[in-house]
């Protein structure tokens, strides 16, 4: 998000996804990062949320449209605020904890031949 508008990350998003030429394709939301400390740099959690869920509709919109498949891990991305590993020393990048979380919920996608 980083201070661009939603036209902006629509714009730069279809640059990515107009490359992209495989025949399968699976795009990941954008994690929920509105509850780590350093929201608050980036204009508080409530911002932090909704311009979160903004940009990941966009995405969604995007990556539907070219028949890509979508999977959202934004509710897997708050599953464990307040563990331990969740959040990264920095207090604003993902834990190793929330990765492993991260990377099961798109495994079990891709494993259960939803994909």
């Amino acid at each position: 998000m980083q201070g661009r508008t939603p036209d902006e990350y629509r714009r730069s998003l279809k640059q990515i996804y107009d490359q992209i030429a495989e025949p399968r394709v699976v795009a990941v939301s954008i994690p929920d990062w509105s509850f780590v400390p350093a929201a608050a740099d980036f204009g508080g959690a409530d911002h932090v949320g909704r311009m979160t869920g903004v940009f990941n509709e966009v995405a969604r919109e995007e990556a539907r449209s070219r028949g890509f498949e979508w999977i959202d891990i934004t509710e897997v991305s708050r599953s464990g605020v307040g563990a331990p590993g969740w959040i990264a020393s920095d207090r604003l990048h993902p834990g190793d904890t929330q990765y492993a979380a991260w990377a099961d919920v798109i495994w079990d996608r891709l494993r259960g031949g939803e994909i």
